[in-house]
């Protein structure tokens, strides 16, 4: 069966900074479209807005006096209908779940869930403190921000687990998970085809070919230049996948117009999916968006539907 090509870029990356970053959403878009499909969607989209920028962005799209066109590209008659898929991460939540499934018990999205949910009114302050420590002990050399070490970690860990409630009862279990932390940071030292738990780009890579090969059509991808995607992530997606993939290649978006339109998909997702996030959602904007969302997108809340 001859694969089909599915063009991707993402928006909000900021690699393993889940906390204290730029942006608090990932987004990762698919488009399925011939690459004529492709330049037609852009031309219009330039015809529709008309400006004389050389290289149109999200952001174009995401302007008030430019809303029109963006409701015509995400509308259910629109030119991505049926071709467009998103995945999102809420970068905070994404954090509490990688650290439920490394310190706790793995697969457990329902203490995840209650943990985001609750952190904050249990520990107050301590708990963005928490997520800040919980991401710095796992990057083997942090770039910004705060650097913390595992028994520094542990030791707020304890703290925190003698406060009243259920999120008080989550952090006890992860008391006992420094052994689980010293073999994670010594795999990623010794191996570079290890995912860093706490980067969402290749989770989000995998559900994207899942969702498109789903009919059993094999997928190439046709990838925005991504340095996360190392040759030897690269490697390991291909033997998660087995035959789903049929292969990846990176392209400049200027050279593929399938990109540019997998780069508008992503950053207006990601600016709308924020804007939900902090309870400043547009109604019109978030329900025509939503028939564009992967159902297993990394979210805490009824954005998503499942």
């Amino acid at each position: 069966m001859n694969p089909v090509e599915i063009a991707c870029d993402e928006s909000g990356s900021e690699g393993e900074n889940l906390v204290g970053g730029e942006t608090d959403v990932f987004a990762h878009a698919g488009i399925r479209m011939t690459p004529d499909e492709a330049r037609a969607c852009v031309r219009e989209i330039r015809r529709r807005i008309g400006s004389p920028a050389e290289e149109y962005k999200a952001n174009h799209l995401l302007r008030a006096k430019h809303r029109p066109v963006l409701e015509w590209l995400l509308d259910p008659a629109g030119p991505l209908a049926g071709r467009g898929h998103v995945h999102l991460t809420d970068k905070t939540f994404f954090a509490v779940r990688a650290a439920v499934t490394l310190l706790a018990e793995p697969g457990t999205d329902a203490m995840a869930r209650t943990l985001h949910r609750g952190g904050r009114a249990a520990f107050g302050a301590r708990w963005d403190f928490f997520l800040a420590a919980f991401t710095s002990v796992l990057r083997l050399n942090p770039r910004r921000g705060l650097t913390t070490s595992p028994a520094e970690f542990f030791t707020l860990v304890g703290e925190l687990a003698g406060t009243p409630g259920e999120a008080g009862e989550i952090m006890g279990r992860f008391r006992d998970g420094g052994e689980r932390v010293a073999a994670y940071r010594a795999r990623l030292a010794e191996d570079p085809s290890v995912v860093p738990v706490l980067d969402p780009l290749v989770p989000a890579v995998l559900r994207t070919i899942r969702h498109w090969s789903a009919g059993g059509t094999p997928v190439a991808v046709v990838h925005d230049e991504q340095l996360a995607l190392t040759a030897e992530r690269v490697l390991q997606l291909k033997a998660t996948l087995g035959p789903r993939l049929a292969g990846v290649r990176f392209v400049d978006s200027r050279s593929d117009a399938r990109v540019q339109v997998a780069d508008f998909l992503a950053g207006v997702a990601r600016r709308i999916a924020s804007e939900e996030l902090n309870a400043r959602g547009d109604t019109t904007l978030t329900t025509l968006l939503q028939s564009f969302v992967d159902a297993e997108s990394v979210w805490d809340g009824p954005f998503v539907s499942r």
